[in-house]
């Protein structure tokens, strides 16, 4: 329905409709206006008007350089028409950064950061990884999804609220950067959480509760990252 030139294969970034539709309407453009300048000073010739208003509508999203373009149309920056960054690539994109320079600054040769962005597996060294998390400003949660280390991280709070929470102190302090103490209450405080849910379903005259109780208990496994910045969150107030 929209043609396109061909492309390597690429995740679309999280595009805000609403926001799109906002930025336009407060700039008093219609969806032809946008198209216009897309295609006479962006060399996106395919661009219409309805293309356009199916990126408003969800329907499809920009790709990485029609969103770039859109928001030079727009007088915003790119993130400003971007939902919640998840990969490398767009959080480099919200910041309005080009691959060059972020390779640069992180000392990485640029075809072996592109292939980090296209793999989403980072595979810098440390003081790379810190100097990547300052010029994107990531979050420490942010850090650790964009570093690949999420996965792992799941692995072992899943196994320390299951078993003994001592023995994980270290190896998750080896994956995420934070206190030793902030990192022992808030493994303890999951540990209580998690084994406080699964009490009911240990006892057969709990009946219909103890079903309850497994469902929470697995749902809670299920999302344990969630669970575990909220409490490092709650444990540093």
């Amino acid at each position: 329905m929209f043609p396109r030139p061909p492309r390597p294969h690429q995740s679309a970034p999280p595009f805000n409709a609403i926001a799109a539709r906002r930025l336009r309407t407060a700039l008093a453009m219609g969806p032809e206006h946008v198209a216009h300048g897309l295609r006479t000073s962006y060399g996106l010739p395919y661009v219409s008007a309805d293309l356009v208003v199916a990126w408003e509508r969800g329907q499809v999203a920009p790709t990485n350089p029609e969103l770039s373009a859109l928001a030079a149309v727009l007088w915003c920056s790119p993130g400003e028409l971007l939902g919640k960054p998840r990969t490398l690539r767009e959080h480099r994109i919200a910041r309005g950064l080009a691959p060059e320079d972020v390779a640069r600054t992180a000392g990485l040769e640029l075809p072996a950061y592109l292939r980090m962005e296209d793999t989403n597996v980072w595979r810098g060294n440390e003081r790379q990884a810190t100097a990547l998390a300052e010029m994107l400003d990531l979050s420490l949660p942010d850090f650790v999804t964009v570093t690949g280390r999420e996965a792992k991280l799941a692995e072992m709070l899943r196994s320390a609220v299951t078993t003994r929470w001592q023995a994980y102190v270290r190896p998750v302090a080896k994956t995420v950067p934070l206190d030793r103490r902030l990192l022992e209450d808030t493994l303890q405080q999951l540990h209580q959480d998690y084994q406080g849910q699964m009490v009911a379903s240990l006892s057969w005259a709990a009946g219909s509760a103890a079903s309850e109780s497994s469902d929470a208990g697995r749902d809670f496994l299920d999302r344990i990252v969630d669970h575990f910045w909220a409490a490092v969150q709650d444990n540093t107030e």
